[in-house]
């Protein structure tokens, strides 16, 4: 029987800002730079910033500002070894109830118009399409689909969210 290792989802500390630089360079056309981590984890109140450990390693790191009443997601990313693997979902999920938590009437996203798989997961999570930023992306001037959810005290969103926990729960063998 293989033993897995459990997956642990976790404040951001400085000390993960190098792994997710690590997984910044390996996902993204343009990268943050570590001051911008160092400065939103350490100045900025609006923002909350996750990771997904596992055996201590970041696999996945998310951060979202609080604005007035909305939860805007400002950004996500996952190890490429680790996609497809249910990260990804679990810090969505985390997400989801840390914007409950901080009394967010719901969320909200850009994500690159190309970016088919993760247009995939937030839909699962109940982000619909609410918008486009014409040349949003100054790498390469690709548009950014807005995505919005429903509020998230809505009982089609409730249900989603426990729908995921319990997916996760599975997952975990619990």
């Amino acid at each position: 029987m293989a033993v897995t290792v459990p997956l642990v989802v976790d404040a951001m500390r400085l000390a993960d800002i190098a792994e997710v630089l690590e997984i910044e360079r390996l996902s993204f056309r343009s990268p943050w730079p570590a001051h911008a981590f160092e400065q939103e984890l350490t100045a900025n109140r609006l923002a909350h910033y996750v990771v997904v450990r596992r055996d201590d390693r970041v696999i996945g790191f998310a951060g979202v500002w609080l604005m007035v009443d909305e939860a805007h997601i400002t950004t996500f990313g996952v190890h490429p070894d680790e996609r497809r693997h249910g990260i990804g979902r679990r810090l969505l999920l985390r997400l989801a109830d840390l914007a409950a938590e901080l009394r967010a009437s719901q969320m909200t996203l850009e994500v690159r118009a190309s970016n088919l798989p993760a247009q995939a997961l937030y839909r699962s999570f109940g982000f619909a399409d609410s918008g486009l930023r014409i040349a949003y992306y100054s790498d390469d001037g690709e548009d950014a689909l807005v995505m919005t959810t429903p509020p998230l005290a809505d009982p089609t969103m409730r249900t989603i969210l426990a729908a995921e926990r319990e997916r996760i729960a599975h997952e975990d063998g619990a």
